[in-house]
């Protein structure tokens, strides 16, 4: 290429090679390519409620947050952010010093990450993980440890005996996803006590991803791991509003915790986007004052989808692993006699029209997931019906 300077060392760094382009946009990009059903990636194919959105349309109008918001996010978001946190779970956290706006989550864990961790420090992640928890502990210098949850009599399961022995000297973090992405899993009561006494006895920070807080099922419940004793002042509590609002396109997240904890993450935020999404942070701010039938009749709705999909799935063959939160199934394809989920999810389309996703993309080993593949069920019922259908080809 014309200007560069020979070299033998390569253009990215190192922290970053292997990484690539993340398994989202490559099946989305497919879906596109083949005009496919996207059961790839978490986005839901409808907005969020209208009063919220016209909240949005009254702040670019009434110029709110046209130019750059206060670096910690508008007081209204923070102080309903605090709110939420008050009546929903009995937590009482500052707006002016325990809550901190991101531009979604994803920033929020990566700017948490860069702030907690020096090189050489150890991070404890349950996998499969979502994407950015490895490219951000590697971009910190950190070492991710690896603890896997196991399918068992239909639904993943977490071992705390493997968590426990997972922690050395050099461990520095905990990296907790609860609802869990890509299996749906709730850690129960029982297992977020016996996280948090690991984490005061072996003195142990924590970053809990919890942005499908609004999103459980059956008998499932979530409790914030910042409840338990002694969590309180070492854990960093993330959500956001894209999951909850169906409004991921505006990325609005959020940080909680201690005035030490949130002063260190928005020290390393300031220098990623700054600031971002000003009239969208009133609008959200709106959506978390919305009455407690928006948040029962989202979750029922999105209980009916996981059935309906759920169902179709098992009738298509599948092995369903029952998901008790988020809006994803995880599946494997033993059943029909394959064992490359790569593979088969590049083949999808071709055979039914259908993307899903490769569950083995999120494993530190491959192999522990390499026959499981992931699908989204935050679509419309339409949707959801004719990619049954489709799939249904498959059993024959």
């Amino acid at each position: 290429m014309a200007g560069m300077t020979s070299s033998a060392r390569p253009l990215l760094n190192r922290r970053l090679a292997g990484f690539g382009t993340t398994i989202f946009a490559e099946m989305s990009a497919l879906a596109l390519r083949t005009g496919s059903i996207n059961l790839g990636q978490g986005f839901p194919d409808t907005d969020g409620p209208e009063e919220v959105r016209e909240a949005a349309v009254r702040a670019l109008r009434g110029g709110r947050g046209n130019q750059y918001p206060p670096g910690p996010g508008i007081p209204e978001l923070r102080t309903a952010i605090a709110a939420h946190q008050q009546r929903r779970y009995g937590l009482s956290v500052d707006p002016d010093t325990e809550v901190l706006v991101t531009a979604g989550a994803t920033e929020a864990i990566a700017a948490s990450l860069l702030a907690l961790l020096e090189p050489g420090d150890e991070v404890v992640a349950l996998e499969p993980y979502y994407d950015s928890y490895a490219a951000c502990v590697a971009m910190a210098g950190a070492t991710r440890v690896p603890v896997t949850l196991r399918p068992r009599e239909g639904r993943f399961h977490l071992d705390l005996d493997e968590l426990r022995d997972a922690v050395t000297d050099r461990t520095r973090l905990l990296l907790v996803n609860t609802p869990h992405n890509p299996t749906g899993t709730v850690l129960t009561r029982e297992e977020l006590a016996a996280i948090a006494e690991l984490a005061v006895e072996r003195d142990l920070l924590v970053v809990t991803d919890e942005v499908y807080e609004h999103l459980v099922f059956d008998d499932a419940a979530h409790v914030p791991l910042a409840t338990f004793p002694g969590m309180r002042d070492r854990t960093v509590t993330i959500s956001s509003a894209g999951k909850t609002f169906s409004f991921t396109g505006w990325k609005v997240g959020w940080v909680t915790g201690a005035p030490e904890l949130v002063t260190a993450v928005r020290s390393a935020k300031q220098y990623l986007t700054y600031v971002s999404a000003g009239p969208f942070q009133y609008a959200v701010a709106e959506a978390l004052a919305l009455p407690e039938s928006y948040f029962d009749d989202f979750r029922t709705a999105h209980r009916r989808k996981r059935d309906l999909l759920g169902d179709g799935l098992r009738s298509a063959g599948f092995e369903v692993y029952q998901p008790r939160g988020t809006y994803f199934i995880t599946t494997d394809i033993a059943s029909f006699g394959e064992k490359d989920a790569y593979a088969f999810c590049r083949a999808l389309p071709e055979r039914c029209g259908v993307v899903a996703v490769p569950v083995s993309v999120f494993y530190d080993d491959p192999e522990a997931g390499r026959s499981q593949v992931r699908f989204a069920f935050c679509k419309r019922d339409d949707v959801l019906h004719e990619a049954v259908d489709r799939l249904r080809r498959l059993a024959a």
